[in-house]
């Protein structure tokens, strides 16, 4: 895990782009600053561990993942257990990925995108 910039807000979003082995985390704060980003095992010590590492980051307002069906499926009940919001967030149309290249850590940006942008529909 890295990090990228200092919290400016006190209030993040996480997003997490799923996959078989590896999960791929964004934080970001509640004006859409990118603070850190990373990777995790896909296994309940990686699941904690992102808990850990984005609650460094500030008080966490929701988590948006990828694949809650599929790969993301046991992060999210994870997440869930601990008493978080999880808001599944589709993926990229593929057609558009291919245009504006691809890349996971720029998915995981984009899931805690949508999470921010439905916080703010709420208000």
């Amino acid at each position: 895990m890295s990090q990228i910039a200092p919290t400016r807000s006190g209030h993040v979003v996480i997003g997490v782009d799923t996959h078989k082995h590896i999960h791929v985390a964004a934080v970001m704060d509640s004006i859409g600053g990118i603070l850190a980003t990373g990777t995790i095992a896909t296994d309940r010590a990686g699941y904690q561990q992102l808990l850990d590492w984005a609650a460094d980051y500030g008080t966490i307002i929701a988590f948006g993942i990828e694949g809650t069906g599929s790969y993301g499926a046991g992060l999210a009940s994870y997440i869930r257990r601990q008493g978080h919001k999880v808001v599944e967030v589709s993926r990229p149309d593929r057609r558009l990925r291919r245009l504006n290249g691809k890349s996971d850590t720029l998915d995981a940006e984009n899931a805690a995108r949508a999470v921010l942008v439905k916080s703010l529909e709420v208000v």
